[in-house]
């Protein structure tokens, strides 16, 4: 299993950002998510480089105090994949998404994307993953949690 997700990135990092496929790489996994193979349905593997954001030094060498240099993202890498899926194909809607493969500097998503007209699926809601509507972004809000300790999470 492995080699084969190594063998597999060798062939990812070539690609470009986002690939549009002609099915899911685990068919069984993204059934359980809701994909099914027919008109209206697409995957898109999507590729988002791993650790947090740096800030440039600034020149002259002083110390930014109040001004922080690392920045850690307040939503998930799958959240992250889900929308730039979903900028790239605007007139699809993200269903889900789930983990295929990582390597030192990258991690590859599958998203799963349904087209409304075709489908009736997610008709009027479009940037549901800008708004945290996905599995992975109602994880990210902490929707996940419920009784004590959630209060004032919702």
């Amino acid at each position: 299993m492995l080699q084969r997700e190594k063998a597999n990135t060798l062939v990812w990092r070539k690609q470009g950002t986002i690939t549009k496929l002609d099915g899911p790489t685990d068919p069984a996994r993204a059934r359980r998510l809701g994909y099914k193979a027919k008109q209206g349905f697409l995957v898109a593997r999507v590729r988002v480089p791993k650790g947090g954001r740096k800030r440039p030094k600034p020149p002259g060498g002083r110390v930014p105090k109040k001004a922080g240099r690392f920045f850690t993202l307040n939503m998930s890498k799958q959240v992250v994949a889900e929308q730039k899926a979903e900028r790239k194909f605007s007139n699809l809607r993200v269903m889900n998404s789930y983990a295929v493969g990582e390597d030192g500097i990258f991690k590859w998503f599958e998203v799963i994307l349904v087209d409304p007209l075709q489908t009736g699926l997610f008709g009027s809601m479009k940037g549901r993953s800008f708004r945290g509507l996905t599995s992975a972004g109602k994880k990210s809000r902490g929707l996940r949690r419920k009784g004590m300790g959630a209060e004032k999470v919702r």
